[in-house]
């Protein structure tokens, strides 16, 4: 190992004179206590090394050790259900050392002694590629892990075992073309910073159905897509990722806590537990991944935990699995740059933000999508192999100052992600959850879901969908009229909208979190809720140009079963909704 002496501390920048044959994101040890570090500028044989931990006590001429190796994740059996902080270290086992992370703890990121149960896929003399699946593990009973050929490896396989494995242990030997026998294990690892390996890319297609209907209905995210969640302080952008990672329709959920508070943080850690797959019935943790770096956390760390989830994010998608990654915050891990930027003395950018800013965080977002991955699927002995597909959903909170979505960090997200949910804080305040402004947010994602809609849920959903916004957003002028000369001089026609949007935005935007039947709503019922709604407006407009008063409209007794077709349950949403559509027209003939 490469031996420097630290010339300047400043913060989490070190300063190591001595480091000529280093590279560039090399991790390092500093210090006595062998502080992990990576360095991040290079100047003759002066590093600029980012530290991971706390460098209070570390002094000029304090010895500095280079590994020769990047930051890297290790990816196998026992990510799932695990906890880890910002460069991969599991805060269950640092929990047994006692209630703090102290300071040089060096500790596998996996489990050594843990034995997994493998069954091979292939047999010796078998030829396979990179990405090629090998066999499997099942990890949790609700997630198969497949073992795949490390990126970068192919040859004939030469030995091939079954029984129970650590990580560590030699499962196999492929020969490669070099004439060289390679080890193969349950493991591999893999470069933070660097993109996993893909055979091409395609465009989402399949909405990311999570079950809230602001965001199914009116703003849709799709399988491999991306989207932004800005908003001011007390909005519920945590409420929000939390429903959509407990909701979402993903295999995978990654959850990355960056620089959030440590109470919230905490509320993570208790509540994910104990939380249920909608799916299965078993505990959302068997197929979820926890990152939490709160912001009492050393500042560097943040932007490794970005990195080191979405590498985990791609691995799941790797074994052709939808995955879903929750960033929050991204503006936490922008102030992390800014810091380190500014120690580092360079020219800043806008609001004090580094010049590659942008950079940094298109490079984040665009290694979501939708992929056809690595290597392929053997179907059985005698048939040919078939090309597995995965997604990488990523969705990203941002908290910029005051709400402001002229923040950099908000305007350099929107340029590279296909959704923007604006969170309000006066509908937060409101009790409107979720607080997704229907006005100012949008989905760019609207001409690739519309053939799903047509084909699997109604042809009509997508022209539905446009008729609730248009009367979204006449409510909007119509109130500005009623601000400024009052409701009296408003149309019958013009105060039915006002109503129906009021029913729009109370029966159907609205959803409470805290109650099991309102929780999750399929795609089916969103349509039927809102067609609902949409049919009683048709048919009131005509019962107004007959003569009907706009009180009498109102008072129908079918305008009761409308606010509660939110507790219909799944098994009975056609019979139900049936009823209710004759009941509306009935409503209307008599």
């Amino acid at each position: 190992m490469d031996k420097g002496r630290i010339v300047k501390v400043s913060g989490p920048l070190v300063l190591a004179e001595g480091m000529k044959d280093s590279r560039m994101y090399d991790v390092v040890r500093v210090g006595e206590e062998k502080l992990v570090g990576e360095i991040i500028r290079l100047n003759g044989d002066i590093a600029s090394i980012q530290v991971y931990e706390e460098t209070e006590g570390l002094k000029v001429k304090d010895p500095v050790f280079g590994t020769g190796e990047p930051l890297v994740v290790e990816l196998g059996p026992g990510l799932l259900s695990n906890i880890f902080d910002g460069i991969q270290r599991p805060l269950s086992r640092l929990e047994e050392k006692g209630d703090f992370i102290f300071r040089g703890v060096q500790i596998p990121s996996l489990s050594r002694d843990e034995k997994w149960e493998f069954k091979p896929s292939v047999k010796k003399g078998d030829r396979v590629s990179e990405g090629d699946i090998i066999g499997e593990v099942q990890e949790t009973p609700l997630l198969l892990h497949k073992i795949m050929v490390p990126p970068g490896l192919n040859g004939e396989i030469t030995d091939i075992k079954t029984g129970s494995f650590t990580v560590e242990e030699e499962i196999g030997r492929i020969k490669t073309g070099e004439g060289k026998e390679e080890p193969l294990y349950l493991m591999h690892k893999w470069p933070v910073r660097k993109r996993r390996p893909i055979k091409g890319k395609k465009p989402p297609e399949e909405p990311l159905v999570t079950g809230q209907r602001v965001v199914d209905t009116l703003f849709p995210v799709l399988k491999g897509g991306t989207a932004c969640i800005p908003g001011p302080f007390g909005s519920g952008k945590t409420l929000l990722l939390h429903q959509l990672a407990k909701w979402a329709d993903s295999q995978v959920v990654v959850y990355i806590g960056c620089g959030e508070r440590g109470n919230e943080m905490a509320d993570v850690l208790i509540d994910f537990p104990q939380l249920k797959d909608p799916a299965s019935g078993r505990p959302l943790m068997e197929r979820t991944v926890l990152i939490a770096n709160t912001s009492n956390m050393p500042v560097a760390a943040r932007e490794a935990s970005i990195y080191t989830g979405i590498t985990m994010g791609e691995y799941f998608r790797d074994m052709g699995y939808s995955v879903a990654l929750m960033a929050d915050s991204t503006s936490r891990w922008a102030e992390a740059l800014r810091e380190i930027s500014g120690r580092m003395e360079e020219m800043p950018g806008e609001e004090g933000y580094p010049a590659y800013l942008g950079t940094s965080i298109a490079s984040f977002y665009e290694r979501a999508g939708r992929v056809i991955c690595l290597g392929s699927d053997k179907k059985s002995e005698h048939s040919s192999t078939e090309m597995r597909e995965g997604s990488l959903s990523v969705i990203g909170a941002v908290s910029p100052p005051g709400g402001d979505l002229t923040d950099p960090v908000v305007q350099m997200t929107l340029r590279v992600v296909k959704v923007f949910w604006g969170l309000d804080d006066h509908l937060a305040y409101q009790r409107h959850f979720p607080a997704i402004n229907w006005l100012s947010s949008y989905s760019l994602y609207e001409e690739n879901i519309e053939p799903f809609l047509k084909r699997e849920i109604a042809p009509d959903f997508p022209d539905i969908k446009q008729e609730a916004i248009s009367i979204l957003e006449q409510e909007a002028e119509l109130n500005e009229i009623v601000r400024l000369i009052g409701m009296e001089t408003l149309s019958l026609k013009d105060r039915l909208i006002l109503e129906t949007a009021r029913s729009i935005r109370e029966d159907f935007l609205h959803q409470s979190a805290f109650d099991e039947r309102d929780a999750y709503t399929t795609l089916e019922q969103q349509y039927r809720m809102l067609k609902a709604i949409l049919s009683f407006h048709r048919l009131a407009g005509a019962a107004l140009e007959k003569g009907a008063t706009i009180e009498d409209i109102m008072r129908m007794p079918v305008r009761e079963k409308i606010v509660k077709m939110r507790y219909i349950e799944d098994d009975r949403i056609n019979e139900e909704f049936d009823k209710i559509e004759k009941e509306i027209e009935s409503s209307f003939k008599r």
